[in-house]
């Protein structure tokens, strides 16, 4: 699948209030068809300069674009995994076994609620991962492309210097994703099976929401993250996902198709 329709079917799939914080990659990749197709004799003159100053621009632009979305994000899942916790300590003070009037009825629905947010939450995590991801992957093959066509050597010095942005370090939003998962396995542990039954049927009941779209997320890293002719140093490395039947069950079940 050609990157462009890869990455609009991604804004298709995430949270609407994000569909606009993407790359635009397509009017980069318009920009770059036209300084490219600028008559050789004009190659070095001012004005192609400008035009590949308006290109730097752009990219910058996008970048900013990136850290900020990405920084707000951040800050809000950190505060939003700590008022998760406070929660569960407090349905299990007022209704846990060890509580002074415990209530297994009130105990169950609280929970429960808690547990529908803590997947919602994690699902958005994925997706932020996914954003990271996706945007970096969208310029470099922009980069490659205008080097390419235009004779430029934009693409190493331009990503090393994104390589040192906020949106592409992820590791505080990797660890409260494990943060997590560790939660739901500590406060509502299942067994292998349930685990399994539980998930297909969260796929089903969930539609359109947060779950089918952060499964969506994670094949898409895997997809953009595998082993091509094209690439190299500069590309993300391969995506091991562990073993699961809830990504064959959501791809089976997706409208989407997965080319391989």
């Amino acid at each position: 699948m050609k990157f462009g329709k890869r990455l609009k079917q991604q804004v298709q799939e995430t949270l609407p209030d994000w569909r606009d914080k993407f790359l635009s990659y397509k009017e980069l990749k318009k920009l770059v068809r036209l300084i490219s197709s600028a008559p050789p004799f004009l190659h070095g003159s001012s004005e192609y300069g400008k035009s590949e100053a308006e290109f730097v621009r752009l990219l910058n632009c996008e970048i900013d674009k990136f850290n900020a979305f990405f920084m707000e994000q951040e800050e809000d899942f950190i505060i939003r995994h700590e008022e998760l916790k406070q929660r569960i300590q407090k349905v299990m003070d007022a209704w846990g076994p060890s509580a002074s009037q415990p209530s297994e009825a009130e105990y169950k629905e609280e929970m429960g609620k808690i547990r529908k947010d803590i997947v919602n939450f994690h699902g958005e995590m994925v997706l932020l991962e996914n954003y990271s991801n996706i945007n970096y992957t969208g310029l470099a093959k922009i980069l490659k492309k205008y080097d390419k066509r235009t004779g430029g050597l934009l693409r190493l010095a331009f990503i090393q210097k994104v390589l040192e942005q906020p949106f592409f370090i992820t590791d505080l939003v990797s660890k409260l994703v494990k943060q997590c998962e560790n939660m739901i396995d500590a406060v509502f542990p299942v067994e292998e099976e349930e685990r399994g039954k539980e998930g297909r049927e969260a796929i089903t009941v969930a539609g359109e929401g947060i779950f089918r779209n952060a499964i969506a997320a994670l094949i898409t890293m895997k997809e953009i993250r595998r082993g091509s002719s094209t690439y190299s140093h500069l590309s993300l490395p391969p995506l091991n996902l562990p073993d699961s039947d809830l990504i064959p069950s959501f791809q089976l079940n997706s409208p989407i198709s997965i080319v391989r």
